[in-house]
């Protein structure tokens, strides 16, 4: 008998943890509480959705999942103890906090006279595989992703056999003697028995079916656009599969094999340069990931080092109206609504919200990055902590401190309608794009006038520009 410990990687197909099992296998799944410390409503739903379901495909296969709860140093050695394991399996995960678990697990399973396989599955190429010609760590994506696009890719992994798995019915209906809490039957935890609250936002299917048709749809039409319209969010062209990357309710062998199909099946060169761009996304993500972990400290620190600290300013006002999409420029309101009500946002709207966090507001990108975490239900440690470190200035291949995003004219580029701004903003509904696209600009009348409801700009962007341009001056030492 085998375990294999389910993280991130919540599927039985393109699981190349659960292959490395190789023979009757039990899955398993800890609720770890040291996890769940850093958890919110819109991530432990969609896990709860998606640990219902990864328990079904294995009851399809006349198995089933061990759901447990405490700390994975004493409950995979007494699982192992329990069914007679030999073999504990599972799907590394590079976060400096997950290492440093994983470390912990591999000695309590040694101890126990247990072996261990951690299996590389959730990214294409190890951390420390891509390197630069000298061996180091690639801090400019360029580079990175050329060589990245470069490298062969895996083919998806092949689901396992009913042979492969545990049979259900040699599972003991009391496993009280693990001294574990256990939860193998129905029905799951809930969020109040895990201790959280019901999500503000509406929070989409988890399942690994749910996620192949995001998949197979993106794939048969919007992945030709995606180069075209992926930056403006009334399009919404874009495959959606950003918390099943991050869960693992889907394999990244598995997407990007499609991409590749889909890529064959272009009709022309534009429409092939289209799937190469979403690709391209693909390689973000793993060159976040191995940025992070070969600076984990970059989690809290700037990833940059300025000769002097940055003058962050303390503005909890302002950051209340950020949160709460009341700022007074709608592209930046209707991107924090979205995510209110979605527990997701458009990428080009991130960078807009960040930005103006960072450059208008003058506040520290961790307040940011927070908020981000509690709210995303993609939330990914390497992937947002890249991005907000981007926005700020302060991360690897990062926006240049002079170069501060115009919130108004974003909006009027990637939203020139106002569609998106309208759907998530009801005050403006009503208005003209150009008036919604110029409200900055308007005297307090006409904006009384034209939308009663919705707030007049808290800052002045072209001062805040100047101000923030100053900071960061300040902070290089500059003059």
């Amino acid at each position: 008998m085998r375990l294999h410990w389910h993280r991130r990687d919540l599927r039985v197909s393109d699981n190349r943890g659960l292959a490395a099992a190789d023979g009757p296998t039990l899955p398993v799944f800890v609720l770890d509480d040291d996890v769940l410390a850093h958890a919110s409503p819109p991530r432990v739903a969609f896990l709860l959705d998606a640990l219902d379901a990864l328990r079904d495909a294995y009851r399809e296969h006349g198995s089933d999942l061990l759901v447990a709860r405490g700390d994975p140093r004493d409950v995979l050695p007494a699982l192992a103890e329990q069914y007679g394991a030999d073999l504990v399996t599972w799907s590394a995960d590079y976060t400096g906090l997950a290492r440093e678990r994983d470390a912990a697990v591999r000695r309590a399973l040694a101890d126990a006279g247990v072996q261990r396989r951690s299996v590389h599955d959730a990214i294409h190429h190890r951390p420390g595989e891509i390197t630069t010609n000298d061996g180091d760590p690639y801090k400019v994506f360029t580079y990175f992703s050329k060589k990245w696009h470069d490298r062969e890719k895996h083919p998806p992994a092949d689901p396992p056999t009913s042979a492969d798995l545990a049979d259900a019915a040699d599972l003991p209906a009391d496993v009280s003697a693990t001294g574990v809490s256990l939860a193998e039957c129905d029905p799951l935890p809930t969020l109040s028995d895990l201790g959280f609250d019901e999500p503000e936002a509406t929070i989409p299917p988890a399942s690994t079916g749910a996620a192949g048709e995001l998949l197979a749809d993106f794939c048969a039409g919007d992945i030709y656009r995606y180069d075209d319209r992926r930056d403006y969010p009334a399009d919404d062209c874009t495959s959606r599969l950003s918390a099943h990357l991050k869960y693992g309710t889907i394999g990244i062998r598995e997407v990007y094999a499609a991409t590749e199909d889909a890529k064959a099946d272009a009709d022309d060169e534009a429409a092939r340069e289209s799937v190469f761009e979403f690709e391209d996304q693909l390689a973000w993500r793993e060159f976040y990931t191995q940025v992070l972990w070969d600076r984990p400290d970059a989690v809290t620190a700037n990833f940059k080092t300025y000769e002097n600290p940055i003058d962050w300013r303390e503005d909890p006002e302002g950051l209340r109206a950020w949160k709460d999409g009341e700022t007074g420029y709608p592209i930046v309101d209707a991107g924090m609504r979205q995510l209110r009500a979605e527990a997701y946002m458009h990428n080009r709207v991130r960078m807009i919200v960040a930005s103006f966090l960072t450059k208008d507001l003058l506040l520290d990108w961790r307040a940011g990055y927070h908020w981000f975490r509690e709210k995303l239900v993609d939330h990914d440690t390497a992937n947002d902590n890249g991005g907000w470190q981007w926005a700020a200035s302060t991360g690897t291949d990062a926006q240049p401190y002079f170069r501060v995003f115009n919130p108004m004219t974003q909006g009027e580029r990637y939203d020139p309608d106002a569609t998106y701004i309208k759907q998530y903003v009801p005050e403006l509904d009503g208005v003209p794009a150009e008036t919604i696209h110029s409200w900055d600009d308007l005297d307090p009348g006409a904006r009384e006038m034209h939308a009663p409801e919705y707030p007049a700009p808290i800052v002045d962007h072209g001062e805040r520009r100047e101000q923030a341009i100053a900071m960061f001056e300040a902070a290089r030492g500059d003059g």
